[in-house]
């Protein structure tokens, strides 16, 4: 677990990641509507707080997901910046839906996994159920960065693909 008090959380909210997602990830506290349960993930992927995303995914839908599958791969991406285009949620009927972009380096190239997840509301806590894969395109030279530095992408990330 980070406990580094200056990092900045890595789901684009402008917190420390301690008063942030931590707390989540702590199971100090749940995520009262999709879009922070969404964020928090994010964070966890980023953080590599691989149990969090265990125990906020649905059980009826982890399809043998484990710890070790999380793992695969974790330490050759580099999460640079998590986009929320739009989220939904109805506790009544207990569901909701986040559509996001979260953009990542791996092997000199930046893509970005763009989905609109579902959430079911069970027992006073969301979960993570399934997403629908989108195809993400790359910003323009001249549009703010995915990392949210406040540069323009040719300017920042751009320059980290090969």
């Amino acid at each position: 677990m980070n406990s580094d008090t200056t990092l900045l959380c890595p789901c684009g909210k402008p917190n420390n990641y301690i008063d942030c997602c931590q707390p989540y990830h702590l199971a100090q506290k749940s995520a009262k509507n999709v879009e922070d349960l969404m964020r928090s993930r994010y964070s966890a992927f980023a953080l590599q707080e691989f149990q969090y995303l265990l125990d906020t995914h649905h059980p009826d839908y982890k399809n043998g997901l484990t710890l070790q599958l999380l793992a695969q791969g974790a330490n050759e991406t580099q999460w640079l910046g998590l986009d929320v285009e739009q989220s939904n949620q109805d506790p009544s009927i207990g569901s909701g839906t986040v559509t996001f972009k979260a953009w990542y380096l791996n092997e000199g190239c930046i893509d970005a996994i763009y989905e609109c997840s579902q959430f079911k509301y069970i027992n006073g806590s969301w979960f993570y159920t399934e997403g629908q894969q989108k195809q993400a395109q790359l910003p323009k030279r001249n549009d703010k960065c995915i990392c949210h530095s406040g540069k323009k992408f040719k300017a920042c990330c751009m320059k980290k693909q090969y």
